[in-house]
């Protein structure tokens, strides 16, 4: 049995597909960014813990199969070029698709390690480093940048295995610092070193490409990170700072740390009293949580600065405190100052080496003595 409707509806069908890829290929930039931020906020959402090992594994074999692809397609340059129609399926979609995957997954570990570094500090402290990160993840995604040679793409890939290392070193240490940074530098390079020392074995043509093609992409990107931790503006990953509030009191308790401030419901921006009124004889405190990784054990600083209208932020205090990782919801700790001046002030938690990890600014007065309703949160 036939239905006079049926032909009809396979060309209707194909119109509308036609349609849509009308639409894409006209709107391609706009669609493109589009699912890069969506895909951006869908990782921030739903990324683990930087210390899991199934991530750093999944990282790991990213690396591998994208230097891997680079790798072949250098030694490529020695020969000629490949003929992708007369190959078998699955040889001819490699060829045809390699340079997308190695872009995709390029996008997969930038956008990883913008969100660790950007969870790592203070954004004010690392704008410029975290807007190159975001910067390159965006041009990742246009086919002007896939397009471009061999040196970018090794570029990129000691970006990536850089960034891998400078937290993961870390995590296997149990602790940050200059020794710590410069032996992820060290082991970072050295996959990069030895894919270029390959190379160079291959022959005198091949020999002057990996050091044009490999080594030197590696040594400018290697002394972009040395430079930029000497004017500490890299975050100081695996480190971060998922609160940190001021208060009138902190009270440790079986159930919790009891804070208590006079913050209106409608300020739900800020972290207990940013502004803070005290009366005579309050503690002005900062209570903050630290997220470090199992068997971590480092200390940072809590330093307090008040605003001189004449000198700028001035150093007024400065705490030692002493963390210890594993913490699903970080290590909590807490300061305060019983001897303070009206003013504007801001908190600073910083690693050993002056490295800043998070802050928090609130506004002091002095108010008269009289009775006050605190509300009390439980962290």
């Amino acid at each position: 049995m036939t239905h006079p409707d049926a032909p009809d509806t396979i060309p209707a069908t194909r119109g509308a597909i036609q349609s849509l890829k009308a639409y894409y290929e006209k709107n391609e930039r706009g669609i493109a960014v589009l699912f890069f931020v969506g895909g951006f906020v869908f990782d921030i959402v739903t990324l683990g813990r930087i210390d899991s090992w199934f991530a750093i594994g999944q990282q790991g074999l990213y690396l591998v199969l994208i230097a891997m692809a680079l790798t072949h397609m250098f030694l490529e340059q020695s020969g000629p070029a490949p003929e992708p129609d007369g190959m078998v399926v699955l040889k001819r979609w490699y060829y045809r698709s390699r340079t997308a995957i190695v872009h995709f997954l390029f996008g997969s570990l930038l956008s990883l390690y913008t969100i660790f570094f950007f969870m790592s500090s203070s954004v004010l402290v690392s704008f410029g480093f975290l807007a190159f990160l975001v910067l390159l993840l965006v041009a990742n995604e246009f086919s002007r940048v896939k397009s471009l040679g061999l040196p970018v793409k090794f570029a990129i890939l000691s970006l990536c295995v850089l960034s891998f290392f400078s937290y993961v070193v870390p995590i296997v240490v149990g602790s940050i610092g200059l020794v710590v940074f410069l032996i992820s530098m060290a082991v970072g390079s050295l996959p990069v070193v030895g894919i270029g020392a390959w190379a160079r074995t291959r022959g005198p043509q091949l020999s002057r490409l990996a050091a044009r093609q490999i080594l030197k992409p590696l040594g400018i990107v290697l002394l972009g990170f040395l430079l930029l931790y000497y004017f500490r503006v890299i975050p100081p990953v695996p480190l971060s700072i998922p609160f940190i509030g001021v208060y009138h009191a902190v009270e440790r308790t079986d159930e919790g740390y009891r804070l208590s401030h006079e913050r209106p419901a409608w300020r739900f921006w800020h972290n207990g009293d940013q502004e803070f009124v005290a009366r005579p004889g309050d503690k002005d405190y900062v209570f903050f949580r630290v997220f470090s990784p199992t068997r971590f054990s480092d200390q940072v600083l809590m330093r307090w600065y008040w605003k001189d209208e004449a000198r700028g932020w001035t150093l007024q205090d400065s705490i030692p405190i002493k963390i210890v990782g594993g913490r699903e919801q970080g290590f909590r700790g807490y300061g305060f100052k019983s001897k303070y001046q009206p003013g504007a002030w801001k908190v600073q938690i910083e690693t050993a080496d002056s490295r800043e990890i998070g802050r928090v600014y609130f506004d002091l007065q002095l108010g008269p003595e009289s009775q006050r309703s605190f509300v009390i949160d439980i962290e």
